[in-house]
């Protein structure tokens, strides 16, 4: 990178860490014990470009590229995870779809709305019988006059009761294979689109996640994104960016618990000295370090390949799968070193630890990655 590059890059890390220091830190144990959504937070981070990194200026976002991208997420996923996939979501998912796929009266109207914030994105892939088989998808959508009519569910849909405006794929021709399905524009606030209860999860709880009910939503011609039974590839295509998002989501996360747990067996004495001059505890860290090290790593290449216009499909499942993993491992070994203060919600650690999981689990679980990253390779 050039220095001109770097310096931005550096710049837009400060403004993201200190953000996330003044306004995601003190309310953290807070927002995740009673599930709160911060609507206000997000209107801020749309002011300071956030929630429009990749989109060009021209539609109202920051112009900014992968690695920019991946510097915010991490930042953010280090302090609170949940507002970090909330962030990751609607600009990988719902936001990019549109700009990847959207005709231009799409992109007029949706992308400078989604970049500034005023209404955040959903994106409605996955449902009850349609997770890891995608293919299976079976809401559907028939034509109707010179529109379309939606009817189905979707679950686990990020922003479903908080969202603006959602990606929802949905079956245009009969079968049970891709090549039927196809996407399109949802206003949430269509009739006939319900907003399903609000999950009680495990961990990143901060981060809106639901179901969507569509009964009879009636839709115009024009919300059809890109043409008809191209949805399915889109989908794929989109996820392979959404990839690298996770993969910085889980980098972030897997620093968070390093640095906690570095500062706490710096503190921590036992046998009259800080548990940091224990081996055993040494060596804990040295395998947190590698691992986080290994997982900006891939992260970042997988970035940068996606900067060069590169197709990243197994870049950014080697990405994800190994971050992902990591935070898990890494924010499991920082409770272990909390010990027993590691198992109560007055340190951060237990919290990383519930958060990491998820990323073994959303936009493809680590088996699904590891089946993508067998395809590419037996294709090369």
């Amino acid at each position: 990178m050039t220095g001109q590059a770097e310096e931005s890059l550096a710049s837009v890390r400060e403004m993201v860490r200190d953000f996330a220091r003044r306004h995601l830190a003190p309310h953290a144990r807070a927002w995740d014990e009673t599930s709160h959504f911060p609507m206000d937070v997000f209107r801020q981070l749309g002011a300071l470009g956030v929630l429009g990194v990749l989109i060009p200026e021209e539609y109202g976002g920051a112009g900014l590229d992968y690695r920019h991208y991946v510097t915010i997420i991490a930042e953010l996923a280090a302090v609170e995870p949940g507002v970090a996939l909330s962030v990751a979501a609607h600009n990988s998912l719902c936001t990019n779809h549109i700009y990847l796929f959207g005709s231009e009266q799409q992109k007029r109207q949706w992308l400078p709305r989604l970049a500034s914030g005023e209404v955040l994105g959903a994106w409605g892939l996955t449902e009850p019988g349609a997770g890891s088989d995608a293919g299976g998808t079976k809401t559907t959508a028939r034509r109707d006059g010179d529109g379309w009519v939606i009817n189905g569910a979707k679950n686990f849909i990020t922003h479903a009761t908080v969202g603006g405006v959602a990606v929802i794929t949905a079956r245009t021709a009969p079968g049970h294979d891709h090549r039927g399905i196809s996407a399109f524009l949802v206003p949430l606030d269509t009739p006939g689109v319900v907003r399903g209860k609000k999950e009680d999860k495990v961990g990143m709880r901060v981060s809106d996640t639901s179901s969507l009910i569509l009964e009879e939503v009636r839709l115009p011609a024009d919300a059809l994104v890109g043409g008809e039974g191209e949805g399915f590839i889109q989908a794929m295509e989109v996820l392979d960016g959404g990839r690298i998002s996770i993969a910085a989501l889980g980098l972030g996360i897997a620093r968070g618990a390093l640095a906690a747990a570095l500062n706490y067996a710096r503190q921590r004495q036992q046998f009259g000295r800080p548990i940091a001059s224990f081996q055993g505890i040494q060596f804990k860290l040295a395998d947190m370090s590698v691992l986080v090290s290994a997982a900006e790593l891939l992260t970042l290449r997988a970035a940068e390949a996606k900067d060069r216009g590169e197709k990243t499909t197994r870049f950014s499942s080697e990405a994800k799968l190994f971050a992902a993993e990591a935070a898990v491992r890494v924010a499991e070994e920082a409770v272990q070193i909390h010990g027993g203060y590691g198992y109560t919600k007055d340190y951060p650690v237990e919290k990383l630890w519930r958060d990491a999981k998820l990323c073994t689990i959303g936009e493809g679980t680590s088996e699904i990655q590891r089946l993508v990253i067998a395809r590419q390779l037996l294709q090369e």
